[in-house]
């Protein structure tokens, strides 16, 4: 009797404990749905109104929530277009670049015709843009020495927007941008042809040169360009491109690094004169002389960015 007095007691025990396991999952699972279903009623303009107010607070994560819940419950409501607008700026501002760009792609496919719709291609140019500069503390900083795939779209797209939409409110920034996207995009070329020179791919390093020359004119990169291609053709006996190219660059650029009493110095980046630490330890420390231009701090006065955060719509 002893015995069964105390299992049974126990056995009550686990009863009560699954009974109220069962119940707290049931009310948690309750809550839940009464917060989904709070969170989502309401009309479509107080839905809305919603939405602006966490917007105009900053909330963005809030404001995505109850946007997405929008284009949800109302795709074909009063404010859905403008709702996916504001859902595209939000994405943006909380560095979500790649759903900025979908829900930017989205609304062009959906409302080609919609009177806002330069925004939405302004918005795919700055996903992009901004995407350059993502995960920054991990990065160059020099911004031409990253992948140039997000810069070279971002160029892409702002110059689709001003072709369609050349009275656009955004145009103007947009060129802004395209200017340094343009800029970063001949340095990139210019490092391409530097790491070339390094492993002795010298045809590969006039082509990148002249790229720069022939499709980037205007930019800071041009004068590199023109060296690069006098250094690489001389290296491969190219002798006449050479001289052109060096021609070229001398009298458009006689200031340029590479040139030493009005003559290109064919040696560039190969004459660094020793330093009395090399000369102790017998060239030990010393780094291998490397062929690399780069005359930036000559002519960059175009290339610093000069644009600020895209506007909300």
């Amino acid at each position: 009797m002893l015995k069964i007095s105390v299992v049974t007691p126990l056995l009550n025990i686990i009863r009560f404990c699954a009974f109220a396991s069962v119940i707290g999952l049931t009310t948690l699972l309750g809550a839940c749905q009464s917060t989904e279903d709070g969170a989502a009623k309401g009309t479509e303009q107080e839905m809305y109104e919603r939405a602006k107010n966490q917007l105009d607070g900053n909330n963005w994560a809030f404001a995505i929530a109850t946007l997405e819940q929008m284009e949800e419950f109302f795709p074909f409501g009063t404010y859905a277009e403008h709702a996916q607008l504001e859902l595209i700026y939000a994405y943006f501002k909380t560095d979500e670049y790649e759903s900025a760009l979908a829900a930017a792609d989205r609304f062009i496919r959906l409302h080609p015709r919609n009177e806002n719709v330069d925004y939405a291609y302004y918005m795919r140019g700055i996903a992009n843009y901004y995407n350059n500069s993502v995960f920054s503390a991990f990065l160059p900083t020099d911004v031409s020495l990253r992948d140039p795939g997000s810069a070279k779209d971002a160029f892409n797209q702002f110059s689709q927007l001003l072709t369609l939409f050349p009275d656009s409110i955004y145009a103007l920034d947009a060129q802004k941008r395209m200017v340094y996207l343009k800029n970063t995009l001949a340095r990139s070329e210019i490092n391409i042809a530097n790491y070339y020179f390094k492993r002795g791919a010298h045809l590969a390093a006039a082509n990148r040169g002249r790229w720069v020359v022939e499709n980037l004119q205007g930019t800071p990169a041009v004068p590199d360009g023109l060296a690069v291609m006098a250094q690489a053709y001389h290296l491969i006996d190219m002798t006449e491109l050479s001289e052109n190219a060096a021609k070229v660059l001398i009298h458009n650029y006689p200031n340029h690094p590479a040139i030493i009493d009005g003559a290109f110095n064919y040696k560039f980046g190969t004459d660094q004169k020793r330093s009395w630490v090399s000369k102790v330890t017998f060239g030990l420390f010393d780094k291998n002389p490397e062929i690399a231009f780069d005359s930036r701090e000559l002519y960059s006065s175009q290339y610093e960015e000069a644009v600020i955060s895209p506007p909300a719509i």
